[in-house]
Parts: C-alpha cells; sequence; structure tokens
C-alpha cells in the first residue's frame, strides 16, 4: 500500500499518553502510575473533513482538536492533559502580560506583531521542553510517521503542527497591522476577524506545504518548525511510550478502516500530527 493510500492521521501528546485522530475518530492511549495501559475511542464531536469554505475548515480543524479534549477526559480519567501543570499556567499569564507590555512600546507595528506571536509560543514550549510530554510527542510522530511511510521514522514529522509556525507569523503580523489601523470604536472586532483570517490562511498555506513538501517555499517556511521540533518540543521516547503511541494508533486505525468497508481511505486534507 503506498502513501498517499492510508489513512492520513492528526495526533496529540499528553502527559501520560498519546491522542491520534483521523476524519471521524479518535483513540487515546495511557499509562497510568501503576503502569497500566488504558485505551479508549469514540467519534469526534466536530469533524471539520468535510467542510469545503477556506474561510471556516482552518479555524475548525484546530476547533476539532480542542473539543476532543473534554471528551477524553470524560472518557479517560487517567489522562494528563498538557496544559494542566502549574508552570504553563505560569507561562500562560506571563506571555498575556508580556505582549501587554510589548503593544505599549514604539515599535514597527509588523516587528511588534511578529514579536508578539513569538511570546505567545512560550507556553508551549515550556509545557514540553524536558518533559514526559515531548518524550510522548516523539513517541507520536515516530508512531504515526512510521505507519505512513512503511518504515521507521524518526521523532519529526514533516505534518506536525510546528510546521505552521512560519506562516502563522507571517500571516498573524500582517492580520493584526491590518486590523490595527481600523477605527477605534470597530478595532476589537476587527482584530478577532483579523485572527481567524490569519489562522484560516496559515492553515491553507500549511496544507499546501504537505502537498509540496520538496518545494524551495515550503522547505522555507517549514525550517522554523522543523527546529522547533528538534530542539525543543520532541525527545527521543522508551519503548514503553512507542507503546503507548502504536496502542492509539491501532485503535484509531481500527475505527477509521472500519467504517470505511476495512479498507484505507485518506481524508481530502490532512490534520497536523
Amino acid at each position: 500500500m503506498s502513501r498517499d493510500d492510508k489513512i492520513r492521521l492528526g495526533g496529540m501528546a499528553l502527559s501520560n499518553g498519546v491522542l491520534v485522530h483521523g476524519a471521524r475518530f479518535w483513540a487515546c492511549a495511557v499509562r497510568d502510575d501503576d503502569g497500566e495501559v488504558h485505551v479508549a475511542s469514540g467519534e469526534k464531536p466536530v469533524q471539520s473533513a468535510s467542510v469545503e469554505s477556506r474561510l471556516l475548515r482552518g479555524p475548525l480543524r484546530i476547533a476539532e482538536v480542542f473539543a476532543l479534549l473534554p471528551v477524553v477526559r470524560r472518557a479517560l480519567p487517567e489522562a494528563k492533559l498538557p496544559f494542566e501543570r502549574p508552570e504553563v499556567a505560569g507561562a500562560l499569564v506571563g506571555s498575556v502580560l508580556a505582549v501587554r507590555g510589548l503593544r505599549s512600546m514604539r515599535l514597527n507595528p509588523f516587528a511588534q506583531e511578529t514579536l508578539a506571536a513569538l511570546i505567545a509560543l512560550g507556553p508551549a514550549a515550556v509545557a514540553l521542553r524536558g518533559t514526559a510530554l515531548a518524550e510522548y510527542h516523539g513517541a507520536e510522530h515516530i508512531s504515526i510517521g512510521t505507519y505512513e511511510h512503511g518504515e521507521e521514522r524518526q521523532r519529526e514529522h514533516e505534518r506536525c503542527g510546528s510546521h505552521m509556525l512560519g506562516p502563522l507569523l507571517v500571516t498573524t503580523a500582517v492580520g493584526s497591522v491590518i486590523a490595527g489601523r481600523a477605527p477605534a470604536h470597530v478595532r476589537p472586532l476587527a482584530r478577532l476577524a483579523a485572527a481567524a483570517g490569519s489562522l484560516a490562511a496559515a492553515v491553507e498555506v500549511f496544507s499546501w506545504m504537505v502537498a509540496n513538501e520538496r518545494h524551495p517555499l515550503s522547505r522555507a517556511l517549514a525550517r522554523p518548525g522543523h527546529e522547533l521540533q528538534h530542539r525543543l518540543v520532541t525527545a527521543e521516547p522508551s519503548p514503553e511510550q512507542l507503546e503507548v503511541a502504536n496502542a492509539a494508533l491501532a485503535e484509531c486505525l481500527r475505527l477509521e478502516s472500519a467504517a470505511n468497508g476495512g479498507r484505507d481511505l485518506p481524508p481530502e486534507e490532512a490534520p497536523p500530527a
């Protein structure tokens, strides 16, 4: 079976396991404090694969992942979600305060918004670096990548959401500069519209990058995300962590394949891994 004939999957690392999702279904596997592996699965409450609007499908792809989190928590109480640690909550508050301070400075608008976008990445870096979460992130990539390519893969994945970093920095900065020029009475609404438009544009660029990964521009846009993966947000997993990731992968593939009559049929657009 060729790579293009396989189901395209997305994923999310947890502090003690891995969440894998396809077009319609999700599966999550975690290892509890006693070493036992627990697996839960089901149908996604929000599904973006059938949405054709370029304006809506980008934000919906992000929304469908976050809509899964309370579902996973109910189905799998042993799951430890990524942003539950106190240091991550502190980093979130710190990034908000830093962005507010940055906006009060007299900087070039484009530079100001680019720096604000970079500061906003701080909580994610704090959540992942040097923790079991980074190791499970590596396990997620190895498991999904090995399935998709049919050979053992490294911990970096070409469809990781970190590859949206380059496009998102550009689209967010441009959108914020444009919104900042709106009349004061409509500026909050303009900023909200710019945020949605920036995310939609970044997801479309990301989809183009996935389809044209050998193009020089695609490589250039993916480079910041690749370095982020390699240096900060992934780590080499243990065999036990890979076992957990593979359990989530197998369960998600079982559900997707059963829904497709036993065949591997890829969705039109691949979610971030």
